[in-house]
C-alpha cells in the first residue's frame, strides 16, 4: 500500500473518532507542531506527549491522533503517520470538531 493511500485512509478514519479521549492526548496545538515532525521517533513522541490513540497496520505503519483544545469544548486533530521503523514519516492536521451536545 503506497503512503498516499495509507495516509488519506488514516484522515478518513480520523475524522470518523468521536468516542471520549483518553487521558494524556490533550496536547496544545503549538507544542505538537513544534515538536512533531518528519523524521521525530516514536520514542521522542512518547517521552514528550505520552500514549494516544493509535492505529496499527499489518503493513508496519502506525496512525497516532492527538487533539488540541480549539475552545468551547471543541477539538483540532493532529494525525501522525509513523512508519515501521519507528520514524514518523507525516503529520496532518485536521479541521476543528464541533462542539458535543
Amino acid at each position: 500500500m503506497s503512503t498516499r493511500v495509507l495516509f488519506l485512509s488514516l484522515t478518513l478514519l480520523a475524522g470518523c473518532a468521536t468516542s471520549n479521549i483518553p487521558p494524556g492526548t490533550q496536547v496544545p496545538a503549538e507544542r505538537l507542531a513544534a515538536a512533531v515532525a518528519p523524521g521525530t521517533t516514536k520514542a521522542e513522541l512518547l517521552a514528550t506527549f505520552g500514549k494516544t490513540q493509535a492505529v496499527v497496520f499489518d503493513s508496519g505503519y502506525e496512525a497516532w491522533l492527538y487533539q488540541s483544545p480549539a475552545g468551547n469544548g471543541r477539538f483540532a486533530e493532529f494525525v501522525i503517520l509513523i512508519n515501521p521503523q519507528g520514524v514518523v514519516t507525516k503529520t496532518r492536521k485536521g479541521p476543528v470538531s464541533a462542539p458535543k451536545p
